[in-house]
């Protein structure tokens, strides 16, 4: 079973590596508390301005007001964010939020591609037929929330689409996370430094219902 010192622990070591590799142009480094009720939270400071995200705003209002608030973990060289909370219950893990929220603003990357195209970091958002979408990952096991298939209690949301919950086979690590946001959206700079993110041995177990295995589902390493 994967604790809440575990998790803290790989977050402040990825934050540490995008430093770096100079894949970072801010950062803030993952922060621990105690609530009531027996809970252990796994934030950074400014998450409280997540709740922004809920909100039915443009994309671009919400990126400008988390990005003021410096509510995220780590800002990528193109403006991008990270953003890992998670939340415990006696050790048990019981929720997680974990988004990529990248730049609406790349026309400067994309105007000015010979300024960029020898830094692996932008070589994948130089192209202009590129279309910017926030990616989250949710897990929620809290009691009556979930329902098999409708709202799954891992779920993938696509471009903040209110009935997007593809199923995930199991909550993720912050380096499952991390490496399938480089793996996918910064590829060449993930070729380039792959050794340099070996992952801590461990998973979260599986939480996926028997009818979501029947559809799509985006499975997690285990």
């Amino acid at each position: 079973m994967l604790v809440p010192s575990f998790v803290l622990r790989q977050i402040t070591t990825i934050t540490r590596r995008l430093i770096e590799l100079s894949m970072c142009i801010d950062q803030t480094f993952p922060k621990m508390s105690v609530s009531q009720g027996n809970f252990t939270n796994i934030g950074f400071p400014g998450d409280e301005h997540l709740v922004s995200t809920l909100k039915d705003r443009a994309y671009k209002d919400i990126y400008d007001d988390l990005n003021d608030n410096r509510a995220y973990n780590i800002r990528m060289l193109d403006g991008a964010m990270l953003q890992m909370t998670y939340r415990f219950k006696r050790d048990k893990i019981e929720k997680h939020r974990l988004a990529f929220l990248p730049s609406p603003y790349l026309e400067d990357f994309q105007n000015y591609p010979e300024i960029y195209e020898n830094d692996e970091i932008y070589a994948d958002i130089i192209m202009k037929d590129i279309v910017v979408f926030p990616i989250r990952f949710d897990f929620d096991n809290c009691p009556g929330i979930s329902t098999p298939l409708k709202h799954p209690k891992s779920h993938l949301t696509l471009g903040n689409y209110k009935n997007c919950r593809i199923p995930v086979t199991a909550p993720l690590t912050p380096h499952v996370f991390v490496d399938f946001i480089l793996r996918n959206f910064y590829n060449t700079a993930h070729g380039n430094y792959e050794k340099c993110f070996t992952p801590d041995s461990g998973a979260f177990e599986n939480t996926i219902d028997v009818i979501e295995n029947t559809v799509i589902c985006i499975n997690i390493p285990c």
